[in-house]
């Protein structure tokens, strides 16, 4: 150990050294206090604290003890004493100031020095960052973003990647107004930092980011048909729409009705919606029944959800595939089965939007006579036994929905009675929540009921209007008269799964509550480890395999 009376000479040449320079009008003439200073980084800690605070402030002068200067404050950052270590991280943002071409590399370190486990050291690191950032956000948030998107090389740290993230995500995406300037041009930039570190994220991290682009203004409300593509883009390539399905593969059904909800916003802006109607089409309705069954229901809401939006060249083609599902899910005759009838007013929806686009197309599926004057009106063809068929179908699922409202409604009586009754909180919150599943399962039904009468008539005319509000979805309320359909929903808190059916045999209200697959999956920021498959292996929910694209 250095004794005091050695410590405090050092300190007092180190201040000699400073003192000079200060003085010096032509500093680079200095060469000997400049290396004294760097050389006092080999001594006691309070000369090393000194030392941490000079070295940047005279860098500038001295280019060719540059690396040699740079060595021995990097030393300093990885000292024991937590102290010297703080002004040595500190002093990082000078190195920057007038030689930028440093920058890339001083943002690389302090990336990894966000690690950190003493507070007071992390704090330094965030405050040099951003002070490098608005030195120049450019450069700066190119080098952050090396530590995400370096998928391939094995020797990067997932902890290093996942607290790089979680300052983006705390630090500089709050302050996109400020720091993103000029405005256009490094939107563009970030946007195109995002895109490229795609390759391999968690749900979260998907969600984090798309959340993000949604937020600016080059893809705000007015932005151009192209923006609104380059995100449709983007989800697209997220749910890995290129791939052969594999049914038994959870992570991409995951991903892929997770990304339908993320997409959604973007259709009723009038992006198109075609590449997924297509998978869905010709990849997931054909091996339906093999799907998990929490997973059949996300998918027909998120059907339904979409189907408002659709082309009518899309709704044309994916329109038998519906109709195959809904005569599944609407037997004939009573079959003594539960009938689900949330899966029922999924498809009764997406039906009566996908034909409203394109009506005659339901003359070959269910035996309509709709005349548009075209070639695929098929007039001339006998399709009177599908028409028999259908509305046969209709009238036993309108029978069972009537007896299933009874008894919701004898239910939701028998409800009353026992809140009435409890007497405890919990006992209280239970039946509350029985209420909730009986309020649903009955806007279950009266949609049901409201989407099979028009269809008995051999011209139907198919709501494609806001004139049904799903079941699982709340109206916002508006001034609106009684009667009247507000045309804003909103989503209720209150996650549902394929076993929340309405069951004839029963009698229980289970309804389809909201799905809320988009929030189990992305919630929080819980990075995925590394598993098999491309890249890393980031899985959609922590799981599996890291299928997205990168754009490079």
């Amino acid at each position: 150990m250095t004794d005091a009376s050695e410590e405090a000479k050092q300190i007092e040449k180190l201040y000699e050294f400073g003192e000079r320079l200060n003085e010096a009008k032509d500093k680079s003439q200095n060469v000997k206090d400049y290396e004294g200073i760097i050389d006092a980084t080999k001594t006691s800690l309070k000369a090393k604290q000194l030392a941490a605070q000079l070295i940047p402030r005279f860098f500038k002068f001295f280019p060719n003890l540059s690396s040699r200067a740079l060595n021995a404050h990097f030393d300093l950052i990885e000292e024991e004493d937590l102290a010297v270590r703080v002004q040595a991280i500190r002093g990082l943002p000078l190195f920057c100031k007038d030689t930028k071409e440093y920058i890339s590399k001083i943002v690389d370190i302090l990336g990894q020095l966000l690690t950190a486990e003493e507070i007071v050291e992390r704090d330094a690191v965030h405050k040099a960052l951003m002070s490098i950032l608005r030195q120049d956000v450019k450069e700066s948030l190119t080098a952050l973003f090396k530590h995400v998107w370096n998928v391939e090389d094995p020797s990067q740290d997932d902890t290093i990647r996942d607290k790089v993230l979680c300052f983006i995500r705390d630090k500089v995406f709050p302050l996109r107004a400020e720091l993103l300037r000029p405005q256009e041009e490094m939107e563009r930039h970030i946007t195109d930092l995002i895109k490229k570190s795609l390759g391999d994220v968690t749900g979260a991290e998907f969600r984090m980011f798309m959340d993000f682009l949604k937020s600016l203004s080059i893809f705000g409300e007015k932005a151009p048909p192209e923006r609104l593509r380059e995100l449709i883009g983007i989800i697209e390539g997220q749910a890995d729409l290129d791939a052969q399905f594999d049914v038994s593969d959870a992570d991409h059904i995951d991903r892929l009705i997770s990304c339908l909800f993320m997409a959604l916003p973007f259709f009723v802006r009038g992006a198109s919606g075609s590449k997924f109607l297509n998978y869905l089409n010709k990849h997931i309705i054909p091996v339906f029944d093999k799907l998990p069954e929490e997973r059949k229901l996300d998918l027909l809401k998120a059907l339904a959800e979409i189907s408002p939006y659709t082309t009518p060249q899309d709704s044309r083609q994916i329109l038998p595939s519906v109709v195959q599902l809904l005569k599944k899910y609407m037997p004939r005759r009573k079959t003594g089965e539960e009938t689900n009838f949330t899966y029922v007013e999924c498809l009764l929806f997406s039906f009566h939007h996908l034909a409203h686009k394109a009506p005659n197309a339901t003359n070959s599926l269910c035996g309509y006579k709709i005349v548009t004057g075209q070639p695929s009106d098929r007039l001339g063809e006998d399709f009177s036994e599908y028409y028999k068929e259908f509305t046969e179908r209709l009238s036993s699922v309108e029978d069972l929905t009537r007896a299933t409202m009874k008894k919701l409604t004898q239910g939701m009586a028998e409800h009353n009675k026992a809140m009435s009754a409890a007497k405890s909180d919990e006992a209280k919150d239970s039946i509350k929540t029985q209420k909730q599943n009986t309020t649903t399962g009955l806007r279950t039904c009266n949609n049901i009921l409201a989407m099979t009468k028009p269809l008995h008539s051999k011209t139907p005319a198919f709501i494609g209007d806001k004139s049904v509000n799903l079941s699982w979805k709340e109206a916002i309320k508006s001034s609106l008269p009684s009667g009247a359909t507000a045309t804003g929903v909103k989503r209720p808190a209150t996650a549902a799964n394929g076993s929340n059916n309405l069951a004839t045999k029963k009698g229980r209200g289970a309804g389809g509550m909201q799905n809320q697959l988009v929030n189990r999956a992305l919630e929080g920021i819980s990075y995925g480890r590394r598993g098999g498959g491309r890249g890393r292996g980031r899985g959609w929910g922590g799981r599996g395999r890291g299928r997205g694209r990168a754009y490079r």
